[in-house]
């Protein structure tokens, strides 16, 4: 356990600020992405993540996030406490400074925190801002404060309220979001999980609880001496590894770096960097460096120890990191973020840092575990060959015009108008919901291809059988924006790729065969926001002539009292066995081909009505790994999995 140290210049001198808090209520998308369910929890992340920079800076090694039955959340850290005396410029307790003004905080202040994950981040003035209620106690100095806030606004001045035991030192956050701002929103105990399972595989030292008051009252805590060792372990669980992970661990102009990597026998590539914590989606020059020197470290060994023979076969790049796994971790006083959302380091000098490292280290490992370094040859020159062979299939692909967008699959019915960024593709399930989808759809910007039976597995399965598989060939011709290493997102032919399938048990097998196809071989277009989900009705309730539609069970039951007839939101009509008024008809849809053109329209096509959901990569590591568990080869993840989520299934087919 890291030892919590006390450190008296942590003081309000400390607290700098930046002005500028009054347009986070009247714009809360600006501050936190928007008002739905991730910026509903990225508001606790906000809090964790000043506890977790107090514990970068060995100030602290525990961390406790409670979901209260209320929906609050409470978050306590071991800490040295914010400090609460006179700001020397705001003229106020620096806790009160901290908690209202933007951009506020001890992180600005290079003697008070190294480095900082919250820098990126907006602030917990901001959680304040976005709650109905929050409160705060300080434990510092032998003593406890505290200080409560109404929508950003203090009640009072922060107050002297009780001795702290031991002379313990802690800050607790406690707050409610403001419903007035995230409407039906609750906190989803898995969503928090991963992100706290995260920190605690990136901060070996850090203990962190995550307990849920509601009903089910799951309690788990997360602490993993082997750090990024075990992360590895973990996002590779599905998979069968070649060797044990490698760690490499160092520091170079004060920039501490730690790396692990493993090769596995799949064929993706699932390599996640983090800067300060922050999960660096598009990468930047930690992941280049990394990369660098792994090709040149591996190349160098496999010549050197003639296990590539001369002008038989080049490694590339790709074929060194086909079936890896990785985490490259690096902590920067003052990090760079470049890219559309501030995810993709810049830093020019950690490029070398991190290569340098990188190759001294891997090629020392290399020298004294010489088994695994033929090992890893010889998966790569097997992935060498598999490219080979899938250069060959697109050569074959596109002699026959598959691959050509010129050349668009015959049953493809597109749209009339050419701007993508107005047209709309809808990949559908069975040539019946295609029929109906062609007749309901708008055809000037709404296009449809309907897929016959599942497409292939692409998470089992080498490049070259993929671009063999007639429907995968027949989406990415309708696309047009190319495949893998090719792909080109401004190629695109439509702004959305709408997966639209049935709401039973092959519906939702067949959307997660073609989500782990884009996710693996056409990411861009998720990270651009352009893979979306159709989201059909599950039931449609008639009484008489009127019909209405609903998406789920609630939505349903909603529907049924106000078909009573009386007004008072209570059914008072006589019910059947299955507690249904009677002369209402309840209709249970299990397949697209069920509705009739027009009823698919209004229901699931029609931008004006209709419910999409946009799929992003919230967590790529959890992404990853929830692809592999459903679609690898190891059977007992799976299992795992199912069984641990059963309680979740709502309308299994039977």
């Amino acid at each position: 356990m890291t030892q919590v140290k006390n450190n008296n210049e942590y003081t309000a001198k400390s607290i700098n600020v930046l002005k500028g808090l009054e347009a986070v209520r009247k714009r809360p998308a600006m501050y936190i992405g928007d008002v739905g369910s991730r910026g509903f929890h990225h508001l606790v992340n906000e809090v964790v993540d000043n506890s977790i920079d107090e514990a970068l800076g060995g100030f602290a090694d525990k961390i406790t996030v409670i979901i209260r039955k209320d929906e609050s959340i409470s978050v306590e850290d071991n800490g040295r406490g914010i400090p609460v005396d006179m700001h020397p410029e705001e003229k106020r307790s620096a806790l009160e400074v901290v908690m209202t003004v933007l951009h506020a905080g001890g992180k600005f202040d290079k003697n008070s925190y190294k480095v900082s994950g919250g820098l990126h981040g907006v602030g917990v003035s901001v959680v304040n801002a976005l709650s109905e209620w929050l409160q705060v106690e300080v434990k510092r100095d032998g003593k406890i404060y505290k200080q409560e806030y109404e929508r950003g606004i203090p009640k009072y001045s922060v107050k002297e309220v009780g001795k702290a035991k031991n002379n313990e030192g802690g800050t607790i956050v406690t707050f409610l979001p403001d419903n007035k701002i995230f409407k039906n929103v609750k906190f989803k105990f898995d969503t928090l999980a991963e992100r706290m399972r995260e920190l605690a595989y990136l901060n070996k030292n850090i203990t962190i609880r995550l307990k849920d008051e509601r009903n089910g009252g799951e309690d788990e805590s997360y602490h993993y001496k082997g750090g990024l060792v075990d992360f590895v372990k973990y996002l590779d669980e599905s998979r069968t590894p070649l060797h044990k992970p490698i760690f490499i661990e160092g520091e170079k102009e004060n920039t501490p770096v730690e790396i692990s990597f493993q090769y596995n026998d799949g064929y993706s590539e699932n390599l996640f960097t983090y800067v300060n914590n922050i999960n660096t989606t598009e990468g930047g020059t930690h992941l280049v460096g990394f990369k660098t020197a792994l090709t040149r470290t591996l190349n160098n060994y496999a010549y050197k120890n003639n296990l590539i023979k001369e002008g038989k076969i080049t490694l590339s790049g790709d074929d060194f990191r086909e079936g890896l796994t990785g985490v490259i971790s690096v902590k920067v006083a003052e990090p760079q973020f470049e890219g559309q959302t501030k995810t993709k380091l810049g830093n020019s000098e950690v490029k070398s840092i991190v290569e340098t490292l990188v190759g001294e280290k891997l090629a020392e490992y290399l020298e004294v575990n010489p088994a695994v370094g033929k090992k890893i040859i010889e998966k790569c020159l097997r992935a060498a060959e598999a490219r080979e062979a899938a250069r060959k299939a697109k050569e074959l692909v596109r002699r026959k015009n598959a691959l050509d967008s010129m050349h668009l699959p015959g049953k493809l019915a597109d749209c009339s108008i050419n701007d993508p960024e107005h047209c709309e593709i809808y990949i559908v399930e069975g040539d019946s919901a295609g029929g109906s989808a062609k007749q309901g759809r708008d055809r000037r910007f709404q296009a449809i291809l309907p897929l016959r039976g599942k497409i292939l597995n692409v998470e089992k399965a080498k490049l070259n059988k993929i671009l063999e598989n007639n429907e995968i060939k027949a989406m990415i011709a309708a696309i047009g924006a190319g495949i893998g290493t090719e792909l080109d997102v401004s190629k695109a032919r439509y702004g959305k790729v709408i997966i639209m399938t049935d709401a039973d048990v092959d519906g939702s097998h067949i959307r997660t065969l073609l989500l782990t196809f884009f996710y693996r071989h056409m990411n861009e277009l998720i990270t651009n926001g352009r893979i979306y989900i159709a989201q059909p009705p599950l039931y449609k309730i008639k009484k008489g002539k009127e019909e209405q539609y609903a998406f789920d069970d609630e939505e349903r039951d909603n529907i049924l009292k106000r078909f009573k007839g009386n007004g008072n939101n209570e059914v008072t009509d006589e019910l059947d066995e299955q507690g249904v008024p009677k002369g209402v008809v309840v209709s249970r849809y299990k397949g697209l081909g069920e509705m009739n053109p027009e009823q698919l329209w209004s229901t699931t096509m029609n931008p004006e009505t209709r419910t999409v959901l946009q799929v992003n990569l919230e967590s790529a590591a959890a992404a990853d790994k929830i692809f592999e568990t459903l679609m690898g080869d190891l059977v007992e993840p799976r299992r795992e999995f199912i069984e641990k989520n059963a309680k979740y299934v709502r309308n299994l087919d039977v």
